[in-house]
């Protein structure tokens, strides 16, 4: 049994340990076993879990692996020090604020001989699932992604990192983009701002992503992908499926721990999630630059 603990005790983190408690029969994640929980509150116990010290976590040799469930920008600092204590980590998205430091982490978590694992939920929901079918053989010919949510609290960083998930929608369904320009406007008076990038498909075909946050805003994704022989406007309605998405990611970082994926995976993977973070890096230069 893989001993684990949780850092963060947001929503996430408490379903990391609903999960734990409780995995899916006969899955990888039936190997993990929750040890403690670490959080800056004095919150005593969850879920019957009991709460330990950061330093705890780091030392015990009983804990083998750690999920980091905290605000981004605290995430570089946790990776780093669980790496360092010989653990392996499961982080939700983004690893890091930069693109070179999640080059570091990865070069650390390889050094360590450590799993490394940056959860992304958005590619496991049923209608993303279905959309990447329904794109699947088509030729993009322009397309727009805009997503609509209400104002996020600090500790999130650039809208580039804080709305990555998106970000990986568009590479997932069409490939690896490069950034042509990029600009945000903020209210901060308002608690509103709309960012607004311009990228290009290896075949020179525009998308436009657009994240846009402020009081009032409904949660939402809203597309219109141009093909060559169709237009989509509106997300694929389907059924959820009966298991939830941060259980599916358990599984998946579960059976990495095991060495039940393939190497042309998780090198895939890896270097999707940094071609991601190297997109929002340049975003974020571009929108400063821009102001």
């Amino acid at each position: 049994m893989l001993g684990t603990v949780v850092v963060g005790i947001g929503t996430a983190g408490r379903v990391r340990i609903r999960d734990l408690l409780s995995p899916l029969s006969s899955s990888a994640s039936e190997k993990m076993t929750v040890k403690g929980f670490v959080s800056r509150r004095s919150l005593g116990e969850e879920q019957g879990v009991k709460q330990i010290s950061l330093e705890e976590a780091l030392n015990r040799e009983d804990i083998e692996v750690a999920i980091v469930s905290t605000e981004n920008t605290t995430h570089e600092d946790q990776i780093r020090r669980f790496l360092e204590a010989g653990k392996h980590v499961c982080v939700e998205y983004p690893m890091a604020l930069s693109y070179t430091v999640a080059v570091e982490l990865w070069d650390l978590a390889q050094q360590k001989g450590k799993v490394l694992h940056e959860e992304h939920i958005e590619l496991l929901t049923a209608d993303f699932k279905q959309l990447k079918k329904d794109v699947a053989g088509k030729n993009i010919q322009e397309g727009t992604l805009h997503f609509t949510g209400g104002p996020l609290q600090g500790g999130f960083g650039f809208p580039s990192f804080s709305g990555i998930a998106r970000l990986t929608w568009l590479v997932e369904l069409f490939g690896e983009l490069t950034v042509k320009t990029a600009s945000l406007v903020e209210e901060k008076e308002n608690r509103y701002m709309k960012l607004t990038a311009q990228l290009l498909t290896q075949d020179q075909r525009p998308l436009t992503w657009i994240e846009e946050r402020g009081p009032g805003l409904s949660r939402a994704k809203n597309i219109n992908f141009r093909f060559d022989t169709c237009t989509m406007e509106q997300l694929p309605i389907v059924p959820r499926e009966p298991v939830g998405l941060f259980m599916q990611d358990l599984n998946l970082f579960a059976q990495k721990l095991l060495g039940q994926v393939p190497p042309t995976q998780l090198q895939a993977e890896r270097r999707r999630i940094l071609h991601c973070l190297e997109l929002a890096d340049r975003i974020q230069q571009l929108s400063q630059e821009s102001a």
